[in-house]
């Protein structure tokens, strides 16, 4: 995910894509913990659209980010 496309994106929606992205990231924490993980660099590649996320949420000012 591009910083551009998440700028665009309405805040209510990347609410819910930071949501969508945190259950995945705990998904791929829990393959890595059991061994299943098949590509290690999508925990880097989530948490890195988590961080872009949250930080054009809170260059919206929104409050509720945490």
């Amino acid at each position: 995910m591009k910083i551009s496309a998440v700028r665009e994106t309405k805040t209510e929606e990347l609410q819910a894509e930071l949501d969508r992205l945190r259950r995945h990231l705990f998904d791929l924490r829990s393959q890595a913990v059991t061994e299943k993980l098949e590509n290690p660099h999508n925990l880097t590649h989530t948490k890195r659209d988590i961080a872009r996320v949250m930080t054009v949420m809170r260059e919206r000012g929104v409050r509720a980010v945490g």
